[in-house]
């Protein structure tokens, strides 16, 4: 199970990485055979608030989809288990100059937040560190308004020996936690709550979207 509150190392490791896109592109396609620039492309689009929306975004980690906001995203909420990953991204939203509605650290499992706080929620490359993915994606439904949307990426496993020998890696240093498949995810979506599934892959990559019942 992964331990982000714990490693230090592997979160700075990922948050550097992620956040620099001349490092991401390259080494998406090398470890993961995905296109990294449509994820940036993609991460952008769907991070960027429309007039009035709430967005939540879970987890945040370091801020990386931050680029995608105005100094007015006032109704954007980030969090994240990770003590270091919230000093990350309150700095990368201070040096952008942004103000923000809030940035929690919480569990993604027991969020502190009301039910239907949000009209949008945003998980980028996070689910397969949650040690319960279902329960994670109840949550994110939980807090999402009724036809509120979910946007999201994960990887996934099934796609590759290789690949799947990296997952197992990644599981034993702590940086993965319940790794699950394409096929997964989409009943995973349906029993917490969501219709209108789209799950893609994107090498081992899945980018998801979905409608909160």
């Amino acid at each position: 199970m992964a331990d982000w509150r714990r490693s230090r190392l592997i979160a700075r490791v990922y948050d550097f990485w992620i956040t620099h896109e001349r490092l991401g592109a390259p080494g998406g396609r090398l470890l993961w055979g995905a296109d990294m620039r449509r994820f940036y492309l993609d991460l952008r689009d769907a991070a960027r608030p429309g007039a009035g929306e709430r967005v939540l975004d879970v987890p945040c980690g370091g801020g990386t989809a931050f680029t995608a906001l105005t100094p007015e995203a006032g109704g954007y909420v980030a969090v994240d288990v990770s003590a270091l990953m919230l000093r990350r991204a309150r700095d990368r939203a201070r040096r952008r100059g942004l103000r923000l509605a809030g940035l929690l650290q919480a569990d993604v499992t027991r969020l502190p937040l009301a039910d239907g706080a949000f009209d949008r929620c945003l998980s980028s490359l996070g689910l397969h560190c949650f040690a319960d993915p279902a329960a994670a994606l109840a949550e994110m439904a939980r807090v999402l308004r009724p036809g509120g949307a979910l946007w999201g990426t994960v990887v996934v496993r099934g796609t590759g020996w290789r690949r799947d020998a990296l997952i197992r890696v990644l599981r034993r240093a702590g940086a993965f936690g319940a790794v699950i498949t394409a096929e997964d995810l989409a009943r995973m979506l349906e029993a917490a709550g969501f219709h209108d599934a789209d799950v893609r892959l994107n090498g081992a990559i899945a980018r998801f979207s979905a409608r909160r019942t």
